[in-house]
């Protein structure tokens, strides 16, 4: 029984590489999203308060 071993093929182990070379055009620090998220948050309740589109 021990003479049956089963080989599989030999994987990353599920590990991922990310080159560091890459830079994105787009590049925003985190108080520039929290910015932006906090506009979105003031613009929907002032959607919602104002009932602009009718809904």
């Amino acid at each position: 029984m021990a003479d049956n071993k089963i080989q599989l093929p030999q994987s990353g182990g599920g590990l991922v590489r990310y080159f560091e070379d890459y830079k994105s055009k787009l590049e925003f620090g985190p108080m520039t999203i929290v910015i932006i998220i906090v506009i979105v948050i003031v613009l929907e309740l002032l959607l919602k308060r104002f009932n602009i589109f009718g809904l």
